[in-house]
């Protein structure tokens, strides 16, 4: 992975939950064969609540967490992987599973806690940053890496 500033970005401040599942709705409504989005945020933040609007958006129900699996497979218009890094190292870790099988199938992929993994993310991606956690409001940074993620925040905004 390069580090590189991103192309543009959008911030939302005073989300609250069900503005968060609305923007999910957005953001699934656009979503393409291939994309890749990193999830930022603490416990609590919401991250797992996003993910299930956008699998909404993508007609996909009953999503939950993959902490203790790494990763849970979703078919929809498009199949969704939810990867969770949280218990990895690094990212070997996440190839000793096989996210390059992953990758090859083309369906977005939504991974928490990529920043256990950032070797092995994309140049080209969404990255969504979620600050707060429980009841209170939360921020929101969405960054586009990449043109074709760039053409998928100005849909979302």
């Amino acid at each position: 992975m390069m580090d590189t500033a991103a192309n543009k970005e959008l911030i939302l401040s005073d989300m609250t939950e069900k503005g968060t599942a609305m923007l999910g709705e957005r953001i699934g409504s656009a979503l393409f064969k291939g994309a890749f989005i990193a999830l930022y945020g603490g416990l609590g933040a919401g991250k797992t609540t996003l993910t299930r609007s956008v699998a909404a958006a993508l007609g996909i129900s009953g999503i939950i967490s993959p902490t203790f699996t790494i990763v849970r497979e979703y078919r929809g218009r498009l199949p969704l992987f939810h990867f969770d890094a949280y218990r990895l190292g690094s990212a070997d870790g996440l190839y000793d599973i096989g996210f390059d099988d992953y990758v090859a199938q083309n369906g977005v992929i939504m991974m928490e806690w990529c920043e256990n993994v950032k070797d092995a993310l994309p140049d080209k991606r969404l990255e969504i940053h979620i600050s707060g956690s429980g009841a209170e409001p939360r921020r929101i940074r969405i960054a586009a890496y990449g043109a074709e993620y760039e053409r998928l925040l100005e849909a979302i905004a």
